[in-house]
């Protein structure tokens, strides 16, 4: 799935998110709308990760979606 199909299916793709990544809240998901870029920046600053590694994991992360 790409970005494009994430933002359109956000509802369902925001569940799967919070399953990933417990401690993102649904109004930080929300804010992110399916931004790549911004669920990055979620995700460095909650978990304290460098990019490289918080974009891996949203990398993986989007591949489960398919």
């Amino acid at each position: 799935m790409n970005w494009d199909q994430i933002k359109g299916k956000w509802t369902e793709a925001k569940g799967k998110a919070r399953e990933q990544w417990g401690e993102l809240t649904d109004d930080e998901l929300d804010q992110a709308k399916g931004n790549r870029d911004q669920m990055v920046g979620l995700i460095q600053q909650k978990y304290g990760k460098a990019k490289e590694e918080a974009e891996r994991e949203v990398d993986q992360w989007q591949a489960k979606l398919s």
